[in-house]
């Protein structure tokens, strides 16, 4: 998969920071990045790889995995090589965040819970981890203490809290420090004090 990618902030050579934004189905990564301007990330870089027809598997992410196969294990290797090339330009992965929407908050929670490591921090806007149950032996590493902030509607009708509430006990398992909010009847959207927490949690700190 030879990913496009959009960037925007500074560029991976000056900056020291670096946020990954995974968009959500039927967006692009012009939309996700768009968020940023609402973000206190003036002093990052910003990547966002675009999905091949604007979606990263093509089933809900409560089917079973093998369903959304192939696209789940290629978006996954993106994703990866994504990170690879913002290591290689000297930012280590305690300066990468991740942020995603919606489809972007699923594919961003299962990389890192299945590769996780001490990041930055990492914002769900509605996402949970993927299959039709959660598959604990997929998850390795310990996140030592990144913070990690999911925000969610009840209901959702693509994201039912139950698995958000599953994925807050992995990742906390793992070792992450998670904040959760669930917000009654918000919708399927991000909502200011979605962004505003997420500000406060994980881009203004040190």
């Amino acid at each position: 998969m030879n990913t496009e990618i959009i960037t925007g902030g500074l560029s991976l050579n000056n900056a020291k920071k670096a946020l990954i934004m995974i968009h959500g189905r039927g967006a692009d990564a012009h939309d996700i990045i768009s968020v940023a301007k609402h973000l206190k990330v003036d002093d990052f870089a910003l990547v966002a790889p675009q999905a091949d027809n604007r979606t990263w598997y093509p089933y809900s992410f409560l089917v079973p995995i093998k369903e959304n196969e192939p696209s789940l294990s290629k978006s996954l290797d993106a994703i990866q090589k994504v990170v690879a090339a913002i290591q290689q330009n000297g930012i280590e992965k305690e300066n990468i965040y991740f942020l995603g929407f919606s489809q972007g908050a699923c594919l961003a929670l299962e990389y890192t819970a299945r590769n996780a490591a001490k990041y930055g921090g990492i914002v769900a806007f509605t996402g949970g981890l993927i299959g039709d149950k959660v598959y604990e032996n997929h998850y390795t590493g310990n996140f030592e203490n990144t913070p990690v902030f999911i925000g969610t509607s009840d209901p959702d009708f693509h994201v039912p809290v139950e698995r958000v509430n599953e994925t807050e006990a992995i990742l906390k398992k793992m070792g992450a420090s998670v904040t959760k909010k669930i917000y009654e009847n918000m919708g399927h959207t991000i909502s200011q004090d979605e962004v505003d927490v997420a500000n406060e949690l994980i881009f203004t700190k040190k």
